[in-house]
């Protein structure tokens, strides 16, 4: 069974008149790497503020196994934390940075010196210790800071969107090099981003945040395939929307462009007449006229995307955007082209606010 590390109760933040952390309840498992998504604005770096004593909450409670830790200092609730920004001392070398820490707890000049050693290698950077931060690449500044927050021995880690100045490949590179060190370790790890794609790759679980609330707390899984607010769904990945029309509640039939189907989501709530939208992933839409929902339309847009090739089809009223598998012997339909597109009813999904 999971063990409770970090629990956050009813954790509210304002400043002045505007509240940004809105009554907010979480719970994390000892060793899990916890990823807080959402757009700018939604309360996140302001939660991870929080949880490292940086920010004052306004009202709630931050408790770190089990003990009450809100009113803590910083540097008493030993955390390691790296930021969007490196912030390495430039007068310092490499060495120098990840042993700084230790140096403020007062850690033998030779323990420093091992630590230091045994962060270089974890971070592969073995043999750089007397660089300066100039002389590294953006990435490797970013490994240096890493291994600062980490020489410490800090009980939980928290990182505020560390890769975000960092160019694509060698982000995806830093973000699978941060997930293997922190299973090595075992370190509790709370990670903020807004992009999606990195949260969904790196995290145990995921908290989707808007405007200070909690919109969901899953597993990447469920948070892509089984969004539970529309704010979720539109947010994490690209979302078809299809209008329909309730036929018969009772038997859980719509009308489609003239066609009853059945949908096994539609809520009990579902009034007879009532107009709804239905939602459904990208993938979950195929070239094909055998499947619950055949609709006929018109290639809108053909997007290559290396191996998923991205179409956008006209219904006349409705669009939808489906991918499929790029195939060396089987080209794509072309702009203007006349398909028919098939949806499974099970992955349909019919979303409130």
């Amino acid at each position: 069974m999971a063990e409770e590390f970090l629990r956050i109760d009813r954790l509210v933040k304002a400043f002045g008149p505007t509240q940004v952390v809105k009554g907010v309840n979480l719970s994390f498992n000892r060793g899990e790497f916890v990823t807080l998504l959402g757009p700018s604005g939604c309360g996140k770096t302001t939660i991870l503020r929080m949880i490292a004593g940086f920010e004052l909450p306004t009202s709630g409670q931050i408790l770190v196994e089990g003990k009450d830790i809100t009113g803590v200092a910083p540097n008493q609730r030993n955390i390691g934390m790296v930021f969007q920004a490196y912030a390495l001392f430039p007068n310092m070398n490499v060495a120098g940075n990840i042993g700084f820490g230790l140096r403020i707890k007062g850690v033998s000049a030779a323990e420093r010196e091992a630590r230091v050693e045994e962060m270089l290698k974890l971070i592969g950077l073995s043999g750089y210790g007397k660089r300066y931060p100039f002389e590294l690449s953006g990435g490797q500044q970013q490994r240096v800071a890493l291994a600062r927050a980490l020489a410490p021995s800090p009980r939980m880690l928290l990182l505020d969107e560390p890769l975000s100045a960092l160019d694509a490949k060698i982000r995806v590179s830093l973000r699978d090099q941060i997930r293997e060190i922190q299973r090595e370790l075992g370190i509790t790890t709370v990670f903020v981003t807004h992009d999606q794609e990195e949260a969904l790759s790196i995290s145990d679980r995921i908290v989707v945040l808007n405007a200070g609330n909690v919109e969901q707390f899953d597993e990447p899984f469920a948070i892509y395939n089984r969004p539970t607010t529309k704010f979720v769904a539109t947010f994490v990945g690209t979302l078809n929307t299809l209008s329909a029309t309730v036929a018969d509640a009772a038997r859980k039939s719509v009308t489609i462009g003239g066609t009853d189907v059945t949908i096994p989501a539609l809520p009990a709530t579902a009034r007879n007449g009532e107009a709804i939208s239905l939602t459904m992933r990208p993938e979950a839409v195929a070239l094909s006229a055998d499947r619950d929902i055949v609709l006929e339309g018109t290639v809108h847009e053909v997007s290559f995307l290396g191996s998923v090739i991205r179409l956008k089809v006209d219904l006349g009223g409705n669009a939808l955007e489906l991918d499929t598998f790029n195939d060396q012997r089987t080209p794509p339909p072309v702009h203007g082209a006349r398909v028919k597109v098939g949806i499974a009813a099970s992955d349909v999904l019919v979303l409130g606010e």
